[in-house]
């Protein structure tokens, strides 16, 4: 997957393609690869780095959702469920079962959560990752140590997904290329084209280069996510809001905080949310809140009292009380909610996903959520097809491997995550001194990763390594600013670009990081 290439298959079309999709978050990347797998020539133009926004910020479970069956949403769950099922199956090397445990403390918890944990597994049926039950205090304790002991009378444990976000975006751009799509980041859409009040195509800009592109499509697709109403007011000044954000943030500690292979779920903190505690690549990652924003950034930045809820949180449930030195990282995500009305508590609004279509033949789809990514994608498809008045084809996607699919990634150890691309991985480790060597002693990368990251992954700066081809800005904030220069060092070689280059990119990767620490 290189950018060139994409670049070139762009400024050669003469031809109209029948789908260009704008955003290359979860949502967008999973229509280029239904598109492409149904054999409708698709490009997709995504204006910063694949999965920069709320797809690369995410509590990294791949779940059905435990709250929306307490809320009653059955409908949601059992589809959620399912798409559980499907992406364990097609993205195993980055898909897991991730045991959870919820503490009891008052005598009505047991009974009541698990009774409804009974019911999720029922959901599941034989898509189910594992079988709940209720736990003595001492099996709570054994299964999570630093768990708050006073008043602890038991846990209910169930079974969900983890997986590790950015990784499985990155993987469905290579998917969607893999099976004929046009994919390129860093390409902004500044416009729809119009024919006779239908839309017909769009302008773009290369942010890299300036060069501007005007490119005609049978059907548009909007999937920016927190971002959809902007392109929906490209179409039509006029539209009424679609899209509530919601901010949610995440602090991640060192996993002595939490040094167990359990999860920890809270069903109902102070402002209603689930609250969890996760282990994640060696980390402990706690979120989320459930913040109102009145307009969408692609860097949102945590507000002070949502890093006070979750500590205050931390504290009341772990014996290792966190402070703000303790804090590795801290990010914040926007969640693109559907609003629902005048409603000002975003926990109400929908978490199913909404798909749109404009008089003038703009298809949108948005909200929804990361697990259901691939059936969102499918249904955009379906109707983009008719629209565009494309032969009906069907879609295959429910049991499509995707990029890096290996059945015993475990096996390649440090380099799991890459999957089927492990052994490539590891060559490129090999092919000179010193790029075997760790990127940072505080962090589980190693230098060669930065040069595949740049030749097979289409990094492009090394926030696009640091943040998103390795997770080293959310493992931990200030041991990626001190890796940086050298991760710019590597990429600027590879790029063939000078030492100025690479440090503007330290100096622009280190104000953005500032923003992570505490």
């Amino acid at each position: 997957m290189k950018r060139d290439e994409m670049i070139r298959r762009i400024e050669a079309g003469d031809e109209t393609w029948d789908m260009i999709i704008i955003g290359g978050g979860a949502t967008g990347l999973g229509c280029a690869i239904d598109a492409a797998a149904r054999g409708y020539r698709a490009l997709l133009l995504e204006q910063n780095d694949f999965a920069k926004g709320t797809s690369s910020r995410s509590t990294k479970l791949v779940h059905g959702g435990v709250r929306y069956l307490q809320q009653g949403n059955v409908s949601l769950v059992l589809e959620a469920l399912r798409e559980r099922g499907r992406l364990l199956k097609n993205a195993p090397h980055l898909v897991h079962h991730l045991p959870f445990v919820v503490p009891n403390y008052d005598w009505w918890e047991g009974p009541f959560y698990g009774i409804g944990l009974r019911l999720y597994d029922l959901l599941a049926g034989r898509e189910g990752f594992g079988k709940s039950r209720n736990l003595t205090r001492e099996e709570t304790l054994e299964r999570l140590p630093t768990i708050e002991p006073e008043g602890l009378r038991g846990g209910v444990v169930y079974y969900d997904g983890q997986f590790d976000d950015a990784r499985l975006a990155v993987n469905m751009a290579e998917t969607a290329v893999d099976l004929g799509a046009t994919v390129v980041n860093y390409v902004r859409v500044t416009g729809l084209v119009k024919a006779q009040e239908m839309v017909c195509g769009v302008t773009a800009e290369d942010v890299e280069t300036g060069r501007a592109f005007t490119l005609g499509a049978r059907v548009v697709i909007n999937a920016t996510g927190v971002f959809t109403d902007q392109v929906r007011r490209m179409d039509d000044a006029a539209i009424h809001p679609m899209i509530q954000p919601s901010q949610g943030i995440h602090i991640v500690l060192d996993r002595s905080f939490l040094p167990s292979e359990h999860a920890i779920m809270v069903p109902h903190t102070d402002d209603g949310r689930v609250l969890f505690a996760i282990p994640w690549h060696d980390r402990v990652v706690i979120g989320t809140t459930d913040t109102p924003v009145s307009e969408p950034t692609l860097e949102p930045r945590p507000f002070p009292e949502e890093i006070d809820f979750l500590l205050t949180h931390a504290v009341r449930y772990l014996t290792k009380d966190p402070t703000p030195a303790d804090v590795l990282s801290v990010f914040a995500g926007l969640r693109p909610l559907v609003s629902a009305g005048d409603t000002e508590d975003t926990a109400e609004l929908s978490r199913d996903h909404t798909l749109h279509i404009a008089r003038s033949g703009l298809v949108t789809i948005t909200g929804g959520k990361w697990t259901t990514y691939r059936k969102m994608a499918e249904d955009a498809i379906d109707q983009a097809a008719v629209v565009a008045h494309l032969d009906e084809r069907p879609c295959v996607t429910k049991t499509l491997h995707l990029h890096g699919w290996h059945v015993n990634a475990a096996s390649f150890g440090a380099l799991a995550p890459y999957g089927s691309d492990a052994p490539g991985v590891r060559m490129t480790l090999k092919e000179r001194a010193g790029w075997d060597e760790p990127l940072h002693p505080r962090l589980p990368y190693r230098k060669g990763e930065v040069v595949w990251a740049v030749r097979r992954e289409m990094a492009r700066t090394v926030e696009d390594v640091l943040a998103r081809r390795t997770r080293a800005l959310l493992l931990d904030a200030r041991a990626s600013v001190e890796a940086a220069p050298t991760a710019a060092a590597l990429m600027a070689e590879t790029l063939g670009y000078d030492e100025s280059w690479a440090r503007a990119q330290t100096e622009a990767y280190t104000t953005l990081a500032e923003g992570y620490m505490l």
